[in-house]
């Protein structure tokens, strides 16, 4: 394992503690990013279960962008898992960055989100 990837899951596993110490229960909205595609979930993590998913590489998505690796796309994502998750009656999560930094097209997710209901 080289340097940076062990930075990056040590980077992870702090961001995902402190989260677990301060979720007080709540939902965890968590964030996957890759070069080309962006994915996001609402995981239950008392059960062990994914609530509800949403991410650049479905249709409803897909046809509203251009390109899956951009800030727009982001956006897109963050108000789909907003509008499902309020359909499924949740408002209130806890927002687990990973181990990426809250910039750019994370950022762009999570403020889509709040303006589409959910709030962290």
């Amino acid at each position: 394992m080289s340097h940076i990837q062990h930075s990056r899951i040590r980077r992870k596993l702090r961001v995902r503690t402190q989260i677990r110490n301060k979720s007080a229960g709540r939902l965890r909205l968590t964030v996957f990013r890759s070069n080309k595609h962006i994915y996001v979930q609402i995981v239950d993590d008392v059960k062990g279960v994914t609530m509800v998913s949403a991410s650049t590489i479905e249709a409803e998505t897909k046809k509203n962008i251009k390109k899956t690796s951009s800030v727009d796309a982001a956006k897109t994502v963050g108000n789909l898992i907003a509008k499902k998750a309020v359909s499924a009656g949740i408002k209130e999560v806890v927002f687990d960055r990973g181990s990426y930094l809250y910039h750019g097209r994370i950022k762009a997710l999570a403020d889509a989100a709040r303006e589409g209901g959910l709030s962290f």
